[in-house]
């Protein structure tokens, strides 16, 4: 009898192992070494806040021409973008008067009036990136950063959850990492190598207290994935509020592959394989409602997301772009 328990279990294992095999078989043909991204030719142009004039968007391969360019991925945010916008206006134009600086509000195929209330004030530091398709918040943050101009690149969320003069903590902790400050020598800093990520983990103590058991647990359980398939000495991975070099964003951006919910892991994790220096930052950070993740189902594909990045990875079914083109 137990001999014959030992063979099952001998032939499950061996059957396993076999399946698993076929499987990482199957992924590396069906993998694509490098990300294939899908930009529609109306996608290209945005209408000038200004004369109303269509012009297409320049290349994240050009020179910088602006300080700054802020990243706003928006899919149905027609309410909760105003406060955002307005918040975001008032502290940059409140810097020096040689301060350039630009916004992208990438409309994710949104349904509403996101694109009407993204251009409705007529700023001309506004372009609206108008996608026909959803692709999910990595992949609308990946068309809008193709399309700036900044010497540095930070991509904020729409609702307006960081406190945006926040931004002046992750411009110190950059200047630190790249011994040079952007806004006295753009050139230089565009060229460096850094990233650094706004941070909530100083919240979290007080997040659990608020949250059901059930949400604290997924929660926990998404850290350990994280930490298990992605990168172990970031705290939080996936708060909306993180800051590029020009340079930074051409490698990492050009090589990620997750669109949805995950993207922020797998672009630190390309940042950690390209030995980008990566600093976190705790920001302040306010719940706003109106989240577009459902929390079991979300959680449940950024899981999947994250064991699969790390597989391909290790297989070598995706590559990374170790040079800008």
């Amino acid at each position: 009898m137990m001999y014959d328990l030992y063979s099952l279990a001998l032939y499950a294992a061996i059957s396993l192992l076999l399946l698993f095999s076929l499987f990482c078989l199957v992924l590396c043909k069906v993998s694509s070494p490098y990300p294939n991204v899908l930009r529609l030719d109306e996608e290209k142009y945005f209408v000038d806040p200004v004369n109303g004039n269509r012009v297409k968007f320049p290349s994240l391969d050009d020179k910088w021409s602006v300080h700054l360019s802020v990243i706003i991925p928006a899919y149905n945010e027609e309410s909760r973008l105003p406060p955002m916008l307005e918040e975001c206006l008032e502290y940059l134009s409140s810097r020096e008067p040689n301060f350039l600086y630009e916004l992208i509000v990438v409309s994710d195929g949104s349904r509403d009036k996101t694109v009407q209330v993204a251009s409705k004030s007529r700023n001309s530091n506004i372009r609206v990136l108008d996608l026909k398709l959803n692709r999910g918040k990595g992949g609308a943050v990946r068309l809008g950063v193709e399309s700036c101009r900044g010497a540095l690149i930070l991509f904020a969320d729409a609702d307006g959850a960081t406190k945006f003069s926040d931004l002046s903590k992750l411009e110190d902790s950059l200047r630190d990492l790249v011994e040079g400050d952007y806004r006295k020598d753009p050139s230089k800093v565009s060229e460096a190598l850094a990233v650094v990520c706004g941070s909530r983990a100083h919240l979290e103590a007080e997040s659990v207290a608020k949250r059901s058991i059930f949400r604290t647990f997924l929660m926990w359980g998404f850290h350990l994935l994280v930490k298990t398939f992605g990168v172990r000495d970031i705290k939080d991975t996936q708060c909306g509020f993180k800051l590029f070099t020009r340079r930074s964003a051409q490698l990492a951006f050009r090589s990620l592959h997750v669109e949805r919910w995950a993207f922020d892991v797998e672009l630190l994790y390309i940042a950690k394989c390209l030995k980008i220096p990566i600093a976190e930052i705790a920001v302040n950070w306010t719940e706003i409602e109106g989240s577009k993740i459902v929390p079991v189902l979300s959680w449940l594909q950024m899981g999947k997301d994250l064991f699969l990045i790390w597989l391909r990875y290790r297989l070598g079914a995706w590559k990374l772009r170790t040079k800008v083109d």
